[in-house]
């Protein structure tokens, strides 16, 4: 029977790890569909950005209370889950709570630590939960939430209180047969844990059987729940938890708001005002800015695979809060969305993409949404993880208006009056000479 348990928890591990690196692998492979770019630069700032950014969540404690609510989560997460190394271990070596022997009375203050943390991770979930459902936060009712979204937040929160409940209830009905002094339980005495032993009055009522039964059931629950959500992470908004940490390290070291130049264009206009200096070979760029996610950046596309929406940005937009159309925070869940029906695209035709006639840009992504950017950056100083839809929505823009000439009659104006005045005014270069005489004169 042991063998069995064994064979049986082989099997689970196995399957669990490989259908996640199956997962993995399609998701790098989408965002490697992005433009190469290199990221190479200046390590020692883009580890800072790691320890403060996603380590450390610097950006999160500007709002100090949900900050540190999110921070036991986060802390529940990396140092609850250290325990699933024992339970591995026992799963397939057929022991039973190993470290206790060799860590002995420390072994009961690791456990009794991590119930701390459960009991706190069990109570912001709830509060999680009652402010997303009940408290109507702007943000968080918003129409870029509708369907899956709302609900993968939902599902995410109540997986983590019924993983938490079952680790306590585990410990319980551990404790009280090692009371007891049944079975292997009796081979350890780690003595009642300081939350779980409050649960004990519920199950002492329980034949030596039924409770281990009990016990045996919060074990496997607890180990396939977290098997489970392995394979959800990347189905998941929660995908952040990984992709937070290379996204924090690859991310701009520019100055904010500094926007990216096009050297085709660049070349140019420098070509056109010195003739000399243009190559005999030059090839004129295939396209200007992006349509599409394959003209993005591999960052770009990094960047929406690890979207919390959280909503930060949006609430920060003064286009969103303005009743525009534009929501940044939809932004990057569109680019996402279409970068995995691509995904798919290529995985039914043999690792081909064939042409769906869809894009990012008109089928995902509208005009209108486009148009509603202020370029304040805003978006990209206030998430928490260092996205950039400000780039997304620029590329885009380009496309727009360099590949399709569709600009508003205001901005078409705009443009004319800089290729001919070298100012966006109609007042040509001598008219502004002649004011700035003037001006002086009076002085």
């Amino acid at each position: 029977m042991v063998y069995l348990q064994q064979i049986l928890f082989l099997i689970a591990v196995v399957a669990a790890v490989w259908i996640f690196s199956k997962k993995v692998a399609a998701i790098r492979r989408n965002i490697l569909l992005g433009r190469d770019e290199n990221y190479s630069d200046h390590p020692d700032l883009r580890w800072k950005n790691v320890f403060l950014l996603a380590f450390g969540q610097k950006k999160m404690f500007r709002r100090p209370m949900v900050a540190l609510m999110h921070f036991i989560i986060y802390a529940g997460f990396i140092i609850i889950n250290a325990e699933v190394l024992e339970i591995v271990i026992d799963g397939l070596f057929g022991t039973h709570r190993l470290f206790a022997g060799f860590l002995g009375s420390f072994y009961t203050f690791l456990i009794n630590a991590f119930e701390i943390l459960a009991i706190g991770v069990l109570g912001v979930c709830v509060a999680f939960l009652v402010r997303r459902n009940f408290m109507k936060l702007k943000r968080f009712i918003s129409h870029d939430l509708d369907g899956w979204p709302r609900s993968d937040a939902n599902y995410i929160l109540i997986t983590e209180i019924v993983l938490m409940t079952l680790f306590l209830t585990m410990n319980a009905s551990d404790t009280l047969l090692q009371a007891r002094g049944y079975g292997h339980y009796a081979d350890h005495n780690t003595g009642n844990f300081v939350l779980s032993q409050y649960l004990q009055p519920l199950l002492n009522g329980l034949s030596d059987g039924a409770l281990v039964g009990v016990e045996r059931a919060c074990w496997w629950l607890h180990i396939l729940g977290i098997l489970v959500f392995l394979n959800y992470l990347p189905y998941s908004k929660h995908l952040h938890i990984l992709l937070a940490f290379p996204n924090a390290y690859y991310t701009r070291l520019l100055p904010k708001g500094e926007m990216h130049n096009m050297v085709s264009i660049q070349n140019e206009v420098l070509y056109a005002m010195q003739p000399e200096l243009a190559p005999t070979d030059a090839t004129p760029p295939a396209k200007f800015g992006a349509k599409d996610v394959m003209d993005l950046s591999w960052r770009n596309l990094m960047d929406a695979y690890s979207c919390t929406e959280c909503g930060r940005c949006s609430s920060a937009c003064p286009a969103t809060q303005t009743g525009k159309a534009l929501s940044p925070r939809k932004i990057m869940m569109d680019t996402r969305d279409r970068l995995e029906e691509v995904g798919k695209n290529i995985d039914a035709n043999g690792g081909e993409f064939k042409d769906d006639g869809k894009s990012l840009l008109h089928n995902y992504i509208s005009t209108e949404e486009l148009r509603a950017c202020t370029t304040c950056n805003a978006c990209v100083e206030e998430c928490p993880v260092s996205i950039s839809p400000l780039e997304i929505i620029l590329e885009l823009r380009r496309s727009l208006i360099m590949e399709e000439s569709n600009a508003p009659q205001e901005w078409n104006g705009m443009f004319s009056n800089i290729e001919n005045n070298f100012a966006p005014w109609k007042f040509s270069p001598d008219d502004r000479d002649k004011w700035a005489e003037e001006l002086a004169g009076q002085s």
